[in-house]
């Protein structure tokens, strides 16, 4: 099987010099719209559809406060978590992605988007069949 040079290259920034398209791997992919398009989504339909869309039906959603299972109840945390914090709060990627096979990392901020974060951490997904299957959050500071 031949491969283009880009296949053989690992993903990295779009530059206006760029000949070939860098998309972002499907692990990658996830850990972004997990932070951005789910813990960062303040609207509740958008962040349903986005939770139909890249998660299990049983995902386990696990941090310092517990596990949640299911669709419903990781809703339910992301609306405690946006619900307690500042409309002003936004969550911010801290760092590269960083992906083995079906396991994802990336660390994150969440505070004032003109100023010191309130709150940081890492997040670690396992993806199966191109779905998070289990998330863990990791606070650090």
């Amino acid at each position: 099987m031949y491969l283009e040079p880009c296949a053989l290259r690992a993903p990295r920034p779009a530059t206006p010099r760029s000949r070939c398209p860098t998309p972002r791997p499907p692990v990658e992919s996830l850990l972004h719209a997990h932070l951005h398009e789910v813990f960062g989504e303040r609207d509740a339909d958008r962040r349903r559809a986005t939770i139909a869309r890249i998660y299990h039906d049983d995902v386990r959603f696990s941090d310092p406060e517990g596990v949640e299972v299911g669709h419903d109840a990781l809703h339910a945390k992301v609306d405690a978590i946006l619900g307690g914090a500042p409309p002003s709060f936004v969550f911010a990627a801290a760092g590269d992605a960083h992906v083995v096979q079906d396991l994802g990392h990336l660390a994150w901020t969440f505070g004032p988007e003109d100023g010191p974060p309130a709150v940081s951490g890492f997040d670690v997904l396992l993806v199966r069949d191109g779905r998070i299957a289990s998330a863990y959050t990791v606070l650090t500071g």
